[in-house]
């Protein structure tokens, strides 16, 4: 793990602590917002289902399509929410975490549709919370015991926990506005020309949304009946 990724994860306590929208609720609404559409986004199952049919049906095709389209837009959204340079740096974070949180969200949600799951169901809204984690932190996590299971474990579990939601929320939140806050120290000075700051933003948030997409598509496994 980085230098600057333990620092922004040391700070994110203290962010969420002085700004308590900046945890489970905005997690949450933004899973939600995710799931059924927000302005011209389309839901995650509707999109999910069209980039089916344009796969004439190949499952594989529709999920690679899916995460390539969100990396492109991830990486639209980060540069405009950086490309402010050092002074909109306090103003930026929220809406780059709002932003990713959203999109990444729809992005597995997508994904977890195509393999059968139900995305009304509690347990896979916690495995989609858990994903954006990303399969590093979901491991070191359940090791500590932060966490009580991987993605696939929670979308499968025989029964829900109502409290659990709100833990994870709490504890993606603190892991996205760590990666965030790492990611701006780490572009400290690349930011005192604005618009390098953007492509740094760009390019981040591009390989963040893959590498999530990528283990999306490893741990959701299908749930379709053969």
């Amino acid at each position: 793990m980085g230098i600057r990724q333990n620092v922004g994860r040391r700070l994110a306590p203290k962010v969420t602590n002085l700004s308590p929208k900046l945890t489970a609720s905005l997690v949450r609404e933004a899973m939600t917002r995710a799931i059924d559409g927000v302005g011209p986004l389309p839901g995650a199952a509707a999109a999910a289902d069209k980039q089916l049919a344009s796969a004439d049906g190949d499952q594989a095709k529709a999920v690679k399509e899916i995460i390539e389209s969100h990396v492109r837009l991830a990486g639209a959204q980060g540069f405009a929410t950086n490309i402010g340079g050092l002074a909109a740096m306090a103003v930026g974070a929220p809406a780059n975490i709002i932003g990713l949180a959203l999109l990444q969200c729809r992005m597995i949600a997508a994904i977890a549709h195509l393999r059968g799951y139900d995305l009304a169901d509690t347990r896979t809204r916690n495995a989609i919370l858990v994903t954006l984690l990303g399969e590093e932190d979901v491991k070191r996590m359940v090791q500590r015991g932060q966490i009580p299971a991987p993605p696939m474990a929670l979308a499968t579990a025989p029964a829900d926990d109502p409290e659990l939601g709100v833990s994870l929320s709490n504890s993606v939140a603190q892991e996205m506005i760590g990666r965030v806050i790492g990611k701006r120290l780490a572009s400290t000075v690349s930011r005192r020309v604005p618009v390098v700051g953007g492509v740094v933003g760009a390019s981040a948030d591009g390989y963040g949304t893959w590498r999530l997409g990528r283990y999306a598509d490893r741990e959701l496994l299908s749930r379709h009946q053969r």
